[in-house]
């Protein structure tokens, strides 16, 4: 035995110094035989050098780190610090764990009848009911702690990642205590960063994630919609044997929540189920937030019910859910009587059950409801309003627009001697500024000074955007000067609300002069500010000071998104500035911003709309350069511009070469090729190219398209010849496609044929157009052809649409 376990560890030693990528195939077949019995109390054996993360490749030896990726909004992917030899990233193996893959995902929020609450069958009566939640909570030396700091530090320079940088925060991350790094999650301003740290750190020699860091990283992600990485998480939690708790289980399904997927929020019971975790209370409550949070009352209402019935009696936190599914659907009723009914329950209500009334009464300006609710409160439940009371009220009411009820309360509320704080203050200074009443606005903070209730930047600034809101923007600026009086500096919000209204009003240009003088006036923009700027620039026309902002903006530290790149590059488009838009984009590229595939194509349209084709053309050949990969709508405005100058050849080749890339062409591909070839003539080489293109991509109105558009040139000949095809299907589409070639053949002076098209379409149990047909009828009887036109008045009396007495 003894030797056996030697020889193990020789064997692992020796592959993972030598043969890394074979020892990853040996250790996946040595526990392909343990994961078939798994057992969650074990420790699975894991070498120092390995990590179980579900990596490919391994760190130790890599001498080309790449950069610290930042995340995307896709949660799919594996989340890795640095790249791989080859300046790719990892991505992580999807490994199977018993019963952690049975959560399949599903588009959508259905959720089937009572599936779910089966697993309240297995429910043990005997076990006690708690709601205890392990939660971390750290103090303020943990979070400012120099090694936490220090590790910050380093993550926010991701951007510059070197070897030296990973050398020294894996040595700092030996030294952290397991709350230290629950505070390094917990610092982290972006989850999906702090996930990152999360498995970079798990990877490390010689380390391993406490279990409190497990609870923290899952609490962390129950606030966001990643549920993936939380699915992960919960997953490396098994494969660690670490003691998996139901709250962890209520992390995952809330994240799931959050993320709009309520089938499989629901499967996570399931899951519980078969880790052979026991339910308790707050699994349940948290199983009803899900369903009120997907707006599924009805069956939360049911597993409220179910819950009772197999012994889990529901508390206050389980009403409360309920109380506010009742109000997000407004069946406020059904919510008070069941506040009423709680008591007969064995279960008082709280302020909360309350407050969630009174929100739902303020959102409506039904302040009567709000009194008479507050009378209740203190009558039947014994529980007096503080001041939490009134600001939630003031709050609430601010944040939907009704200051002057906000105001009524807050004088209430310092009539009975509390004090309300500067920032409730602020809530009903902030409301009255968006309703443009400014007066009303100034009068509470001269009585806040008089009060000694200081305002703060934040009061000040709401005012200063209620003056520039209203065009008042000297009055603005004059605030400004008042807060510094008040001893009140202002701020980067304050400035930037200053610099947007300045914009606003078509005052752009004297907005960058403040923001040149910034510095002079010791204050710095931030990304808002510069992009206030720039785009208020844009709308007046003064498209070079917005691209000198830009390009200040990224000197700065500050990237713009790709919206606002393409709104400068379509700007400069627009008035044919091409060269100028190439070298905008360029710039931003080579500085490392955002750029996408919309930017290169806007451009490439913009090019396409001057008829300048090699530049288009080249520039496409520049996306594959620039790892930008054109799509089907970047193709289509090339080809649209080719087929306009008569280039078909070339439009061809390229929308082939689109469908060999495996792109679907879109509505808009199908119109641009039809509209080009048909106005060429070049029918036969549509039919081919549609064919080719209906392999990829259904369009049921290809054929109706072509007809209609070769109608629209006056080639009838063709068009008829593909009437069969479309009289496949006889649909509406097709029947409104014959009519028009049926006109086409009227306003061409040939009746005759216009008969025939009539006739098929009749057989094919479609009904052309009656006024059509009736002028049809009098130009055949003009010409001579009057059992043609008898004929065709018969078949609708046959098929009811005209009375023989019409006849």
């Amino acid at each position: 035995m003894h030797s056996g376990y030697f020889s193990y560890h020789r064997i692992q030693r020796i592959l993972t110094r030598r043969c890394p990528f074979v020892y990853i195939r040996f250790n996946a077949y040595l526990s392909s035989f343990s994961e078939s019995n798994f057992n969650p109390g074990s420790h699975p054996v894991r070498d120092s050098n390995v990590s179980f993360v579900e990596r490919d490749h391994f760190d130790e030896g890599n001498v080309d780190f790449g950069k610290f990726r930042e995340m995307g909004v896709e949660d799919s992917r594996e989340l890795s610090l640095f790249g791989d030899n080859n300046g790719g990233y990892q991505r992580n193996r999807s490994l199977n764990f018993d019963g952690f893959d049975e959560i399949e995902e599903e588009e959508g929020d259905n959720c089937r009848a009572d599936d779910d609450f089966v697993v309240l069958n297995s429910y043990n009566v005997q076990c006690e009911q708690t709601e205890d939640v392990w939660r971390i909570e750290l103090e303020e030396d943990e979070l400012r702690h120099p090694l936490v700091r220090e590790i910050c530090r380093l993550i926010q320079c991701r951007s510059a990642w070197n070897a030296k940088l990973e050398r020294d925060m894996r040595h700092l991350l030996r030294s952290l205590k397991p709350r230290q790094v629950c505070a390094v999650l917990l610092s982290q301003d972006d989850e999906r960063v702090a996930l990152q740290f999360f498995y970079w750190a798990d990877r490390q020699w010689r380390y391993r994630h406490n279990p409190i860091v497990y609870y923290a990283m899952l609490e962390i992600l129950s606030k966001t919609k990643l549920c993936q990485g939380a699915k992960r998480v919960l997953r490396l939690m098994a494969r660690r044997g670490i003691e998996c708790r139901p709250e962890a289980f209520g992390y995952l399904m809330v994240s799931y929540s959050r993320a709009g997927n309520l089938r499989n929020a629901m499967k996570v019971l399931t899951l519980m189920q078969k880790a052979g975790v026991e339910l308790n209370l707050a699994v349940c409550n948290t199983a009803i937030h899900v369903l009120v949070r997907a707006n599924k009352l009805e069956k939360a209402l049911r597993f409220f019910e179910r819950m009772q019935i197999v012994g889990i009696i529901p508390n206050v936190v389980a009403y409360n859910c309920l109380i506010k599914g009742y109000c997000n659907v407004n069946q406020v009723e059904n919510a008070l009587q069941l506040i009423s009914d709680m008591p007969s329950k064995n279960c008082s209500p709280d302020k909360v059950s309350y407050y969630t009334i009174m929100s739902f009464f303020c959102k409506e300006k039904q302040v009567k409801e709000v009194r008479d609710l507050m009378e209740k409160m203190v009558k039947e439940s014994n529980l007096f309003p503080d001041m939490v009371t009134y600001d939630t009220l003031i709050h609430i009411l601010s944040k939907h627009g009704h200051a002057d009820e906000a105001l009524e309360f807050l004088q209430e509320a310092e009539a009975r001697g509390f004090q309300i704080d500067k920032v409730g203050h602020s809530a009903i200074v902030h409301a009255y500024c968006k309703q443009g009443k400014i007066d009303e606005a100034k009068g509470i903070v001269s009585e806040m000074l008089s009060k000694g209730c200081n305002p703060d930047v934040v009061t000040y600034t709401a005012v200063v955007d209620g003056f520039c809101r209203v065009g008042k923007l000297e009055q603005a600026k004059k605030m400004l000067q008042h807060m510094y009086k008040h001893g009140c500096k202002p701020n980067t919000v304050s400035y930037t609300a200053l610099l947007t209204g300045l914009c606003r009003n078509r005052s752009s240009l004297q907005a960058r002069e403040m923001l040149t003088s910034s510095e002079e006036e010791f204050w710095t923009p931030n990304a808002i500010t510069y992009s206030a700027v720039m785009n208020g620039l844009r709308k007046e026309g003064k498209l070079s000071e917005a691209c000198d902002v830009v390009k200040e903006m990224i000197s700065k530290g500050f990237f713009p998104n790709p919206v606002e790149i393409n709104l400068i590059i379509e700007s400069l488009c627009r008035e044919g500035k091409m060269n100028e838009a190439k070298r905008f984009l360029e710039e931003c590229l080579n500085k490392g911003c955002a750029v996408n595939v919309v930017n290169f194509t806007t451009l490439i349209h913009g090019y396409c709309q001057k008829d300048d084709l090699e530049a288009a053309l080249s520039l496409l050949d520049d996306m594959y350069l620039s790892n930008k990969h054109p799509d089907a709508v970047t193709y289509t405005a090339i080809v649209d511009a080719l087929g306009k100058n008569g280039r078909i050849e070339e439009a061809t080749d390229l929308t082939m070469k689109m469908l060999k890339k495996g792109l679907l062409p879109t509505p808009v591909t199908y119109r641009t090729v039809i509209h080009r070839y048909c106005q060429m003539g070049k029918v036969e080489d549509l039919l081919k190219l549609l064919e080719k293109m209906l392999l990829r991509q259904k369009c049921k109105t290809a054929y109706n398209q072509v007809i209609e558009k070769l109608c629209s040139f006056g080639n009838l000949q063709e068009a008829d010849k593909l009437l069969a095809r479309v009289l496949k299907t006889a649909s509406r589409n097709d029947a409104n496609t014959c009519n028009m070639l049926l006109e086409s053949y009227l306003s061409k002076g040939m009746p005759l044929s216009a008969y025939k098209v009539a006739c098929r379409m009749f057989n094919r149990n479609l009904i052309p157009n009656l006024k059509l047909s009736d002028k049809l009828s009098k130009r055949l009887m003009s010409e001579g052809k009057s059992a043609e036109a008898d004929n065709l008045m018969l078949r609708f009396v046959e098929r009811g649409h005209l009375s023989p007495q019409c006849e």
